[in-house]
């Protein structure tokens, strides 16, 4: 069986080291989306252009963050989230990012 892991990564400033070491574990491939989350951009959508135009201007632009997903063998989940938990420095700290995964009854155009 095979399971399709998800990572919503929020300190995009690890991508890099994160792929990097998410190959030395074992996946071989995947997609990566540029993302936002949905209460910024609900906050953004809500406000005049006025409002929304000054706030910009006062705060720091809100950071976006990259969304991933592979398909992975079942004996490799532990490895995988290992490997994303040691390279972000720990899921459990906040503004991280967030992981999880899901089993796959069927996958078609994966290069076994």
């Amino acid at each position: 069986m095979m399971q399709v892991v998800f990572v919503v990564l929020h300190k995009t400033e690890l991508l890099q080291d994160l792929l990097t070491k998410l190959k030395k574990a074992g996946v071989s491939g995947g997609t990566i989306i540029d993302s936002q989350g949905m209460i910024s951009y609900i906050q953004e959508s809500d406000e005049s252009y006025i409002l929304g135009s000054l706030r910009l201007f006062l705060e720091q632009a809100r950071p976006d963050s990259k969304t991933m997903f592979f398909i992975i063998k079942d004996e490799q989940v532990d490895l995988v989230f290992e490997t994303i938990d040691k390279a972000l420095g720990g899921l459990e700290n906040h503004n991280t990012g967030v992981a999880f995964a899901m089993p796959i009854t069927r996958v078609e155009g994966v290069v076994k």
